[in-house]
This record gives structure tokens, C-alpha cells and sequence, in this order.
């Protein structure tokens, strides 16, 4: 019987991975919904080699482009995700989930019933909602797999392992162009040296997030959530060749270690395949990246951000919101060269650390809506300031 399979955006690069990896197994598989927000062209591709009968596009002249390029075909296109009760019958066997930003939390939980397994690679859903994804995960009896490669790594290496039974969780950090660079030097980073990672082919805000080591933050708060431990049982190890993701030392005394190629398809292909009963022809295993592992500590002088970790609320909070919104504003002004990269990183310390925002730690998120809306108005008041301080 083949596979069922969804993907809430289809043509980022997690999206396109996976489609990959079911071209090659087309037989096996009946992709039965594609999401996008505005690229049509890509999407039609998809839809065509696929022959997808569901299709959501988010972006409203894209929709419409879309709806006349396929007028002649049998396919149901929609605009918003509140269709699909029609579109999905019963359970699924695999939806991936990898909207990038916090708009990926409403389609996430809407999405959760409809599957056995879903996917994530959203980091800001998790983040900002996981509360609201793990009341809905339990509600609907669907399994999760985090599709992080650090996650995935952790999930992969706890299997039949009880949560209780970990001493340590090591979480690398490539730690991104500017590893090796002194800090004098600092001062003088470009935006085009920033979007240069030595190991990973991402879009430009996640490299940026890479360079100042955010990525590691967001991933510390997720690996929290995820596997219900705490903050202090987490420790970051900057690995320069990005080929070890994750350690972890349990209590028994043994440690492992998930090594593997610096490639999503990896974490993508086992999720898919998480019964373990196909395989996936990779590199030989590098012995020589595993002679060198120059595993260290991170340096806070250069990567500042990290002492965010020391004051995060225990438990689940709007705060969280807080600081994807301020991130995402003030790369979005790096991007735009209307701050620089030491200022990057000064202004995320800045504003979160504003008065007015750590009173959300004590604040529980209820619903998207309250999530939504505090997103919207931090990102308001980080932007208004930088531009009216310039």
C-alpha cells in the first residue's frame, strides 16, 4: 500500500529535499497535498510529476496564477488551510510540516489531526507553541519526529531510552564564517561575509542566525521543550566540520554519539522512514574528521547571544515569542544593512532584556492568536526604534 504523505511547504529547501527523496521512490508514495506560500512555478512542477489533487497556496496573487495555469487539470486549489476536512478523509501515514516563521504554528496545529506522524523542521513553531503542539499531539494520538538535525539526532539517539536515564545533552555548533576570525575583527563583517556558512546551504536569515549563533539558542530552547529536560542539562560544543550533531551521556555511564554527513536528506530520509526498512547510499564514514574533532566551548565574547540561555523561564511562556520576534526584525534590518553585525547581536541582549518584555516569562501562550499578535507588536517596536535611532 503506498504511503501518504503531505508537505506544508513544498518549495523551501527542507521541502524540496523531501521531494527529492520521493521522486526516487514515486511508486511507494501518493503525495496528497502540497502547500506554498507564493512560488507557483515550483509548485506546478510538483504538482504535475506527482499528480497532486490538493493544493494550498497562502499568497492571493499566486493563488490566482495558479487557479488559470491549472484550470484544465483536476485539482482541488485552495487558498487558506480552513478546507481540509475535505481534503483529508482519514488519518495520513506523514505530514511535513516546514513553513518557515511563526505563520508555520497555525497550519502545524491544524495539520496534526489529519496524521500519524508529522514531521517538524519549523523552528519558531516549537518554540513559540509547543505547548499547544503537544496538547494537540496527545489529543490526536500523532507522533512526532523534530526534523533538526541536532533534534533528530537526540530523538534518534534516546530511542527505547527513558528521558529520565540522561545525565548531558551536547548540542553542536558549527560555529558558523566567523569561528576562527578574532574578535577585533568583528567590526568590520559584511553582510555578504555572513551569508558565507562553511558547511550548510541555507537560506539567508537561518545562515545569519548561524553566524551569530542564535540557531543554537533556538535550538537549546526546542531540545528543552522537546524532551522535557533542563536548560542545565544542555550544553553547546562548537564542531567546526559540523559532523557530529549531537551527544548524549546517560546515567548508566554510556555516552553515544550521532555522527553524519552535513546533508538534511539524512534526518528527512529516516524520518520518512522511520520503521527502518529502507536505505540510503551516503559518504563512507570520514575518520579523519572524527580524528579532529576540535570540539570546544563557546566563546561569549564573540557570540554573545548565548547568555540569553542563562535567565529563560522554566516553563513555557510568551517570552519565547518575544525573542523570535526580536530576532527575526533585527535580521531582517542586518539584511537590509541598516545595523551592523556587532550591533546584531548587541540589540537582541538589548530588547529582550527590556522591562516590558520580561514580564511575559509568567505568561503561558493560550491560543496563535496571542502568539500572533505579540509577535506583530514587538517586531513593530524593535523596527520603529532601530530606524528612528538612524
Amino acid at each position: 500500500m503506498k504511503k501518504k504523505i503531505a508537505i506544508l511547504g513544498s518549495t523551501g529547501s527542507i521541502g524540496k529535499t523531501l521531494i527529492r527523496i520521493l521522486k526516487k521512490d514515486k511508486n511507494n508514495n501518493e503525495v496528497v497535498l502540497l502547500t506554498v506560500n507564493k512560488n507557483y512555478k515550483e509548485l506546478i512542477k510538483q504538482v504535475k510529476f506527482f499528480k497532486v489533487k490538493n493544493i494550498i497556496i497562502s499568497d492571493k496573487k499566486s493563488f490566482l496564477i495558479t487557479k488559470k495555469k491549472l484550470k484544465n487539470y483536476k485539482i482541488n486549489i485552495y487558498n487558506d488551510y480552513k478546507s481540509l476536512d475535505k481534503i483529508f478523509n482519514k488519518k495520513i501515514d506523514y505530514l511535513m510540516s516546514s513553513i518557515t516563521g511563526v505563520n508555520g504554528l497555525e497550519p502545524t496545529l491544524k495539520c496534526i489531526k489529519f496524521t500519524r506522524l508529522i514531521a517538524i523542521a519549523n523552528k519558531e513553531s516549537i518554540i513559540c507553541g509547543w505547548n499547544l503542539i503537544s496538547q494537540q499531539l496527545k489529543k490526536f494520538q500523532t507522533k512526532f519526529i523534530p526534523i533538526d538535525s541536532e533534534h533528530f539526532s537526540i530523538w534518534s539517539l534516546l530511542h527505547n531510552s527513558e528521558v529520565s536515564n540522561l545525565e548531558k545533552i551536547f548540542i553542536t555548533a558549527s560555529g558558523g564564517p566567523f569561528n576562527s576570525l578574532p574578535f577585533d575583527k568583528f567590526k568590520n563583517i559584511k553582510k555578504k561575509d555572513a551569508l558565507k556558512h562553511p558547511n550548510w546551504k541555507m537560506g539567508s536569515k537561518i545562515t545569519i542566525d548561524s553566524a551569530t549563533l542564535m540557531n543554537k539558542v533556538f535550538e537549546v530552547i526546542e531540545a528543552k521543550k522537546i524532551f522535557e529536560i533542563n536548560y542545565s542539562d544542555i550544553v553547546i560544543l562548537v564542531h567546526p566540520k559540523s559532523y557530529i550533531h549531537a551527544i548524549v551521556k546517560f546515567n548508566n555511564g554510556l555516552t553515544k554519539i550521532l555522527v553524519h554527513d552535513t546533508n538534511m536528506k539524512i534526518p528527512i530520509f529516516n524520518s520518512l522512514h522511520n520503521e527502518g526498512n529502507k536505505s540510503i547510499i551516503t559518504n563512507k564514514l570520514n575518520i579523519n574528521i572524527l580524528n579532529n574533532l576540535k570540539l570546544a566551548h563557546v566563546d561569549l565574547k564573540k557570540f554573545p547571544v548565548i547568555n540569553i540561555l542563562k535567565n529563560l523561564p522554566t516553563k513555557n511562556s510568551l517570552f519565547e515569542t518575544i525573542i523570535v520576534s526580536v530576532n527575526d526584525s533585527l535580521v531582517k534590518l542586518f539584511l537590509n544593512e541598516k545595523i551592523s553585525f556587532l550591533e546584531l547581536s548587541k540589540y537582541i541582549i538589548k530588547f529582550i532584556n527590556l522591562n516590558e518584555f520580561k514580564k511575559f516569562k509568567l505568561y503561558k501562550p493560550k491560543n496563535i492568536n496571542e502568539i500572533t499578535k505579540l509577535y506583530d507588536y514587538v517586531s513593530s517596536k524593535v523596527i520603529s526604534y532601530v530606524y528612528n535611532k538612524s
